[in-house]
């Protein structure tokens, strides 16, 4: 289990119970947040029909694994599901909502309307999006609201997220496609600008494995430095960039017409349209 960063708040005490319903990657990284945090286990409730062997254990420790009799009503209910499974998923959680619940949703493609018609047109839901950076406790997630979720439900919504990274909120759902796009599924380009990186240094007359391990260390190194920095990205590339020098020649290929820019942003147009596509 991770230990909580020095700024990191322990995660506030309920007074019922918190749901988490599929424990894979995602939902096993928020579990590791919130113990992280401090919540006990015997608050913890978690419905996976294929438990892997690090909940089994929690499980002979007091966390409490698929219930067989009605638990009563959850202070909050974090469904982590695969979107496809949703369906069959979601409806049976209706046994589990009471007045003051918490509906946290953070499936991809599947919207507030969607949990609405599964549960109920009066529960409090929140729909958020995570990255994978998650498992380190160093994602973001962009979480938006609908109309029945109180003040007291954001902040614990803030707080249920805040185990896995930082949180930013939004008021309009449209917005979650390009959010989608950028963060959801930009750890993806970075990646594939680490596999670039490796492939053309191994062009570039370098062995295969200094190649691998240059890319690998700078593009996590200066995503080190922006996280670090009070300085914003366009500045930090200009303090590497010397009139004239050997950056500057690669950025006149990268930044010219074409280039990465225009690829990005392409990219990113493409990722969101089929967000809103998966969405219905």
């Amino acid at each position: 289990m991770k230990k909580p960063a020095a700024n990191q708040k322990p995660l506030r005490k309920f007074s019922g119970q918190l749901f988490l319903v599929g424990a894979g990657k995602m939902g096993s990284a928020m579990l590791d947040g919130w113990m992280a945090r401090g919540l006990a286990l015997k608050r913890i409730v978690v419905i996976e029909p294929q438990p892997g062997k690090a909940v089994k254990t929690l499980a002979r420790r007091g966390l409490a694994l698929n219930p067989k009799g009605k638990a009563g009503a959850a202070a909050a209910i974090v469904i982590a599901v695969k979107p496809q499974t949703a369906p069959d998923a979601v409806p049976p959680l209706t046994a589990y909502v009471g007045k003051t619940t918490l509906v946290l949703s953070i499936m991809a493609g599947r919207t507030i309307g969607f949990l609405e018609k599964s549960l109920s047109a009066s529960t409090a839901i929140v729909r958020a999006m995570p990255n994978t950076p998650a498992a380190i406790g160093r994602g973001i997630s962009v979480a938006c609201p609908n109309g029945k979720v109180s003040a007291r439900q954001r902040k614990l919504a803030s707080e249920l997220l805040a185990a896995i990274g930082k949180v930013e909120w939004v008021a309009d759902e449209a917005l979650i496609d390009a959010v989608t796009a950028l963060s959801g599924s930009g750890p993806a380009y970075v990646f594939l600008l680490a596999e670039a990186m490796t492939k053309a240094g191994i062009a570039a007359g370098l062995p295969a494995d200094l190649a691998s391990r240059l890319a690998r260390e700078t593009v996590a190194g200066s995503g080190e430095l922006l996280h670090r920095s009070g300085l914003d990205a366009a500045t930090l590339r200009q303090n590497v960039t010397s009139p004239g020098g050997t950056t500057a020649a690669a950025l006149e290929v990268l930044m010219g017409p074409g280039g990465f820019d225009v690829l990005l942003t392409k990219a990113i147009v493409a990722a969101t349209r089929r967000s809103r596509e998966l969405a219905g």
